[in-house]
């Protein structure tokens, strides 16, 4: 990623530019679609208690189980 520290002023307005790539711009609407989603987010929460719990499978357990 190319970060340039060039300041431009416009008038009272200073604007600090930065290149990104496509990925990483798509990636970063993505967070914050989710960051935004406070039913998604409660999930997220959840879903990481359920973990340290203990309740959850194991990939090998949900293949296993399909057979």
């Amino acid at each position: 990623m190319y970060m340039s520290s060039d300041v431009k002023s416009f008038g009272e307005h200073k604007a600090n530019w930065v290149t990104i790539s496509s990925d990483e711009y798509e990636s970063m609407k993505s967070t914050l679609e989710v960051m935004s989603d406070p039913e998604l987010l409660q999930q997220i929460e959840e879903s990481k208690e359920d973990f340290k719990a203990g309740r959850y499978k194991e990939l090998r357990e949900l293949m296993d189980e399909e057979l």
